[in-house]
């Protein structure tokens, strides 16, 4: 075989050998293919196992849906309570009064024994905002007179800041300076809420409409005492300290009564506190008040530990209408 024959022979078997190669390179990527469109089928479902899975998906998303429509009507169910319970803590009550008004002013004189030992004042002397409430500033001063001051100096001070609509305090002040005796005490008061907090630290939960002591008194000029009886009795909460006393008012009856400021007609009451009081007393405490709409305090017995303090009253002047009771 020549030269030329051999290379013939050669790239004729090259040729095969290369169509050999290529046959068996198709047949290899058609079996690759073949087996990529078989995983394929077998990752995609049937259009049986499609139906159930999208219900269920379905189903799944249904549910979801309700809950968070369960929760958000929850919620607002919730919030609506909340604004609920809100606005009723907001609405505040209104109490009538024809007792007492702004520019009042009482004056005491304060008798120990046959001796004037000094002299009180209660006043209204203007308004005062409070929590954006409208408040009567109703101060008392209690001192002792010059001469008996060489002995014992008294120089006493309460300040309350009565709700004009709710007639129930904001704020209760008193300052102590008996002898060489000194007390400063604050409570303010939260009427929305029902707490009370004090100059000593604590914060205190109380009723609605607590009063101080100083309040009560003038809460009870505002009642209605005409139809009240001997034995009937009136009930407050009185806050004073770290805690709130129950404040009973018993009526004693009724007495004609004559003092400086004239002769009237009154009401005779005991209130049974033991705390709070504007004077110190080792028993009880009997007030005499006009016996009309006014109620003004004519009269205040008091013992201490040897004899008793009798305040009377000596001037008025401010009061918001006429005094019914007044004889002469």
């Amino acid at each position: 075989m020549n030269r030329t024959t051999t290379d013939r022979a050669l790239r004729g078997t090259a040729g095969v050998f290369l169509a050999l190669l290529m046959l068996l390179l198709a047949t290899a990527q058609g079996d690759l293919a073949q087996q990529k469109r078989t995983r394929k089928a077998a990752a995609r479902p049937t259009t049986k196992d499609s139906t159930a899975q999208a219900r269920a998906d379905s189903i799944r998303r249904a549910e979801q849906q309700q809950a968070a429509a369960d929760s958000l009507r929850k919620t607002q169910e919730l919030l609506a309570r909340r604004r609920e319970d809100s606005l009723k803590a907001l609405v505040l009550r209104t109490a009538p009064n024809r007792a007492f008004g702004l520019g009042e002013r009482l004056v005491f004189d304060i008798n120990y024994g046959y001796v004037t030992a000094g002299e009180a004042i209660l006043s209204i002397p203007g308004h005062e905002n409070m929590r954006d409430r409208k408040c009567y500033r109703v101060e008392v001063h209690v001192r002792s007179s010059a001469s008996f001051s060489l002995f014992y100096k008294v120089e006493d001070r309460y300040l309350t800041f009565i709700d004009v609509e709710t007639l129930a305090p904001w704020r209760f002040e008193q300052h102590i300076r008996e002898g060489n005796y000194r007390r400063d005490f604050v409570a303010t008061f939260d009427q929305y809420t029902g707490t009370a907090v004090t100059t000593d630290g604590g914060r205190f939960d109380t009723p609605r409409y607590v009063h101080d002591i100083m309040s009560a008194f003038y809460y009870v000029r505002t009642l209605d005492l005409a139809g009240k009886k001997t034995g009937d009795q009136l009930e407050l909460k009185n806050f004073y300290k770290d805690k709130t006393h129950d404040l009973v008012v018993r009526v004693l009856g009724r007495q004609e009564l004559e003092v400086e400021a004239g002769t009237f007609r009154t009401i005779v009451v005991e209130p049974l506190v033991r705390e709070g009081g504007l004077f110190k007393s080792e028993g009880r405490i009997v007030v005499w008040l006009t016996d009309d709409e006014r109620k003004i305090p004519v009269r205040v017995n008091s013992p201490v530990v040897i004899g008793s303090i009798d305040v009377e009253l000596r001037e008025y002047s401010g009061v918001i209408g006429p005094i019914n009771a007044r004889i002469k």
